[in-house]
């Protein structure tokens, strides 16, 4: 497994997969599902640099499942498994569980 490093503020999100079937239990076919917007946090970077050099401390950690953008960051694709790539700002909420 290849292990991702993001730079700065970035953040490293595997994507989860999207849902299968309504609430009501209706099954989806590929074409009428949504682009998935939830993912969980598998890596994170040191931090953005402030104004006075010092590095500004990350809110979010490994672990973490988070909710983002239809259209946010980047799309990669690592060993077979699909990741977003973005700035800690575009991330909308965290779950806490």
């Amino acid at each position: 497994m290849v292990k991702i490093r993001p730079m700065d503020d970035r953040v490293v999100i595997e994507v989860l997969e999207a849902e299968q079937t309504t609430a009501g239990g209706i099954v989806l076919p590929d074409s009428a599902q949504e682009k998935p917007q939830r993912g969980k946090v598998t890596a994170i970077g040191a931090g953005k640099l402030g104004k006075d050099g010092d590095r500004l401390p990350m809110t979010l950690k490994v672990g973490d499942e988070v909710m983002f953008g239809k259209y946010s960051g980047s799309d990669v694709e690592v060993d077979g498994h699909e990741f977003k790539i973005m700035r800690e700002n575009e991330i909308l909420l965290r779950f806490d569980r």
